[in-house]
C-alpha cells in the first residue's frame, strides 16, 4: 500500500491531551507513517535475540513482565487504532478510556510464547499502517472525543508512535540490562 499524496504534518497541542505529550514528543519530523514502519522491523529486531525465559522477566517485584508489554502494545495499539476508524469516518461518539492495568491482567500473556506475541504486534502494526495509509487528508485532520478528551486522527497516529518508543526505551533501559545471563 502507498504511502497519501499530500504531507503529513505533526499535531498541535490542542488536538490531543496534554498527558499524551510524552509520547507525541517522542516522534520525530511529520512522516509518522514512515516511522510506524521502521518501527515494527525494530521491534522485530529487538526481540530477535530473546528468549522465552526472557519473556517472563520482570525488572522489579510488582512491574510488567516482558511479554505482558509486548501484550499491551499490541491491546493499546488496537484500541487507538480502533479510535481512528471511528473519529476518520466522522464518528462523533465519545469514546471511553481503557484501564491498561487490567487488559494486563486479562491478557493472558503469560501462556503466550513470546515469539508469538512480539509476531502480533508486527500483525497490529501492519493493519495499524493500512488503516492510516487509506485515509484522505480531511480524514487526518477529523476530530473526535476520547477518554474525555478532543483528539485528531493526526494525533492519534502520533500517539500511537510515540507509545511504542515509550515502552521500546524502558525495554532498553530497565529489562534488557537487568536481565540474568546464566
Amino acid at each position: 500500500m502507498s504511502s497519501p499524496k499530500f504531507a503529513l504534518v505533526r499535531p498541535e497541542p490542542g488536538e490531543y491531551a496534554p498527558f499524551y505529550e510524552t509520547y507525541v514528543s517522542k516522534v520525530q519530523g511529520g512522516d509518522v507513517l514512515s516511522q510506524l514502519e521502521s518501527q515494527r522491523l525494530q521491534t522485530a529486531q529487538l526481540f530477535a535475540a530473546s528468549t522465552e525465559r526472557d519473556g517472563n522477566f520482570r525488572y522489579a517485584p510488582g512491574k510488567w513482565s516482558i511479554k505482558e508489554v509486548v501484550g499491551h502494545l499490541s491491546d493499546t495499539e488496537r484500541v487507538f487504532s480502533y479510535r481512528t476508524l471511528r473519529i476518520a469516518r466522522g464518528d462523533q461518539t465519545p469514546l471511553p478510556g481503557f484501564e491498561q492495568d487490567d487488559y494486563v491482567k486479562n491478557g493472558n500473556f503469560a501462556d503466550q510464547s513470546l515469539a508469538d506475541l512480539v509476531l502480533e504486534f508486527g500483525l497490529v502494526r501492519a493493519s495499524t499502517l493500512a488503516l492510516l495509509r487509506s485515509l484522505s487528508a480531511e480524514a487526518w485532520t477529523r476530530r473526535g472525543t476520547a477518554s474525555n478528551n478532543p483528539i485528531t486522527v493526526r494525533a492519534l497516529a502520533f500517539i500511537i508512535a510515540g507509545h511504542e518508543l515509550h515502552h521500546r526505551d524502558i525495554l532498553k533501559e530497565r529489562y534488557f540490562p537487568a536481565i540474568p545471563r546464566a
